[in-house]
């Protein structure tokens, strides 16, 4: 069955994790081209202030208190967007957690805390989006991550969950495709973004933690985002930079494998680590300026990917093709030559 899907000003949208980051950027973004957003959180302030923001400029919103690693609260965020707006036409996983630290110094119950929400948050929210979304067709998109093809270091437990994820997400799509369903599941995979993200995570190290370059605007992703849900797409890698570091892992596995210790380093801050909160088992504060001078990472910032940009361009997506497959026989050569 062919899936077709709204223009975005004709769409309800679902996003989950929409105080902050990827969440939030895709929800102003969404809601100034016109579609109804329903924003779901736990932070109700954070949600209520932002809505009030998009209302003021127009826009049409709704938030939602839900924790996205209980069941029924995906039930209460559905409901409450079908008491308003009838139904949702797309739905998008996006909430999430992190922990920086070595994987033997991370606690069992931290670990299982983060997969609660990076995980089953996921699981959850697609049982209840697709249900809905059979009956009239529509997009599902769960936020995955360059690490849901290849792990990194000192975040074990974050790739683990990002490797769940995408092996969640491609399953539900061949059982949805076989049957016919008018879904589109699409799974977003960002390379690193201008967040939060950071500061937000449980820190096991003995100082903060930062992002590896090269590192994207949360708009960037909000665009691959929202292409998604006007476009049914297998998957959209965010940045050049994921889609080398996949290649690499699928091609030459010794030589990602050897890149751990410029890994380890560029996570590596210079600042000690401070004693603050985190966001694993209660609420963070927003970070809601992240859009606007993304984090403080700002000076390093890529505002776009022409990789990206072309992948989701008529044309361009034979051009964005071609380059990954030279990319890909250039690493296999190479491999082929020199590493094992």
């Amino acid at each position: 069955m062919t899936v077709r899907l709204k223009k975005l000003h004709d769409q309800v949208m679902v996003i989950t994790g929409a105080s902050s980051g990827i969440g939030l950027a895709t929800a102003r973004m969404a809601a100034r081209q016109g579609a109804k957003v329903v924003l779901a959180c736990r932070n109700q302030q954070a949600l209520d202030e932002i809505v009030e923001s998009i209302r003021a400029e127009g826009g049409d919103a709704l938030a939602v208190q839900a924790d996205v690693g209980v069941a029924a609260d995906h039930d209460r965020i559905l409901g409450a967007a079908t008491e308003k707006y009838g139904l949702v036409d797309t739905w998008v996983n996006n909430a999430g957690v992190s922990i920086f630290g070595r994987l033997e110094d991370v606690p069992v119950e931290d670990q299982r805390k983060l997969f609660d929400t990076n995980y089953w948050g996921v699981v959850y929210g697609s049982i209840t989006a697709v249900a809905h979304l059979k009956k009239h067709g529509g997009a599902l998109i769960n936020i995955g991550s360059e690490v849901s093809d290849r792990a990194v270091p000192l975040q074990g437990a974050y790739s683990a969950s990002k490797h769940a994820v995408k092996g969640y997400t491609d399953a539900l799509r061949m059982e949805l495709e076989a049957e016919g369903a008018p879904v589109s599941v699409t799974l977003i995979k960002p390379a690193s973004v201008a967040t939060g993200y950071a500061r937000h995570a449980r820190n096991y190290m003995d100082v903060e933690p930062s992002l590896p370059p090269p590192i994207y605007a949360a708009d960037t992703v909000a665009r691959a985002i929202l292409y998604a849900a006007q476009h049914p797409r297998r998957d959209i890698y965010v940045g050049s930079a994921s889609k080398v570091m996949s290649s690499m892992g699928w091609r030459m596995p010794g030589v990602a494998d050897q890149l751990a210790g410029w890994l380890i380093r560029k996570q590596r801050s210079e600042t000690a680590a401070a004693d603050r909160a985190d966001a694993l088992y209660e609420a963070g504060a927003p970070v809601q300026d992240d859009t606007a001078r993304d984090g403080a990472h700002a000076p390093h910032v890529r505002r776009h990917s022409m990789y990206t940009q072309l992948s989701t361009s008529g044309r361009g997506l034979v051009w964005a093709g071609a380059a990954a497959l030279i990319c890909g026989t250039v690493l296999t050569a190479a491999r082929g030559r020199r590493w094992h």
